[in-house]
């Protein structure tokens, strides 16, 4: 008699389901727009089941899929929905829709929380709150920006037209014409760089979270959830003395993996290292619904848009971002690795002993349940689909063209 059931996901799936529910609940989550939640229950093959193992992402691509089915996962926890709006049709025409039809094919399930973990307490907004509040060794460091190299002065040839074939009535000045200037450019560019995937050990980094004296409150509270009081959107960050805006690019740079650089807008007229900060809004992901209106000096989040970041300058506020999945990726080794590893560990031991309880059970359906691994890892295909070229040495002659 076959054991292959498809009314059922593996019993493990509903640990890994259970305990992210305990740490954000789905009620934490936009309603407005949001898709969170189990998107993916695959059926469970007890004669072929995965391992006990989780796999964590920001995205759900095609190389985080293969990786999956390769590591034979039971769950990837992707942050963001791979599904958020319904489907009138499942192909494999369709990057998405193909890596959701193989994960089912391998009885991989896929569990997304998106913004519940950008609301709950000790989520993402206090993760992002913790790094810009962190502390770098006294003194410290002077950061400056780097001075522009003067370039030598711009020589412009000049072609003389043979007088056999201008008229005699020409001007004079006219015989003389400026030569467009010949470009010599020889250029070489790093490889696409990216934030480390590793996480932010005090204990191994110059930077110790939360150590400068401030408060901090909720942009947007969330009301309603029991247990989770304090939950909401965004982090508003009010430090006790003002702090070099310099100092605040140091402990971002640090804590989000160092990455070889990321945008920052400043008022015109103003220099980086005169900026002193006062209070600074936080917001994971794209941060222009949280932070609008909001009056902080330094506006800090994933990405805005131009015209976003302008108005926010215009008024004399700064904004940094880090490209939209940088300023979340880091949280999954940081954070969440550790925290769904202890509360996965004893749903896995209640729901082991539930299963055992029942009766009829095959040897297979045994043989799941008395599994006691729990393993939760990170991608290590999972990046921002944006890096940073660094331009490593560069000769140029001439004016550029314009």
């Amino acid at each position: 008699m076959s054991t292959y059931t498809t009314d059922r996901a593996s019993p493990f799936t509903r640990a890994v389901v259970s305990s992210m529910r305990k740490l954000y609940p789905e009620a934490l989550a936009d309603q407005s727009f949001d898709n969170t939640g189990l998107l993916l229950e695959a059926p469970f093959d007890p004669i072929r089941r995965q391992m006990n193992s989780v796999l964590l992402t920001i995205d759900l691509t095609k190389a985080v899929a293969d990786e999956a089915i390769e590591r034979k996962d039971c769950v990837v926890v992707a942050y963001h929905p791979i599904i958020f709006r319904g489907f009138k049709s499942l192909t494999l025409s369709d990057c998405q829709q193909q890596s959701i039809l193989r994960l089912a094919l391998e009885g991989i399930s896929v569990y997304s929380p998106h913004t519940a973990v950008d609301a709950a307490p000790g989520g993402l907004a206090d993760w992002l709150a913790d790094i810009v509040t962190g502390h770098l060794p006294n003194p410290e460091p002077e950061t400056h920006t780097a001075q522009p190299q003067k370039s030598p002065p711009e020589t412009i040839e000049e072609d003389v037209v043979s007088e056999a074939n201008t008229s005699a009535d020409q001007p004079a000045e006219a015989k003389k014409r400026p030569q467009r200037p010949k470009m010599s450019m020889q250029r070489t560019y790093s490889q696409p760089t990216y934030p480390s995937h590793r996480p932010v050990d005090a204990s191994k980094t110059d930077l110790a979270p939360s150590s400068v004296d401030h408060t901090r409150s909720v942009i947007h509270p969330v009301s309603g959830v029991e247990g989770f009081e304090a939950a909401g959107f965004g982090r508003l960050v009010t430090f006790s003395e003002h702090q070099p805006l310099t100092h605040l690019v140091e402990r971002i740079a640090h804590g989000v993996g160092s990455p070889k650089g990321f945008p920052l807008a400043i008022p015109q007229g103003k220099q980086v290292e005169d900026i002193q900060i006062r209070t600074v809004g936080v917001s994971a992901g794209s941060g222009h619904n949280v932070l609008k209106g909001v009056d902080a000096d330094l506006l800090f989040t994933g990405e805005l848009s131009h015209h976003e970041a302008l108005a926010a300058t215009e008024k004399g506020q700064c904004v940094i971002t880090l490209f939209h999945s940088n300023s979340e990726r880091g949280y999954l080794s940081s954070v969440l690795k550790e925290k769904l590893t202890r509360v996965l560990k004893e749903e896995w031991e209640r729901i082991r002993k539930e299963v055992a309880e029942a009766q009829d059970l095959t040897p297979e359906w045994e043989d799941a349940v008395k599994d006691e691994d729990v393993l939760v890892e990170c991608s290590e295909q999972d990046r921002d689909p944006f890096g940073v070229v660094i331009l490593q040495s560069s000769k140029q002659e001439g004016k550029p063209l314009s």
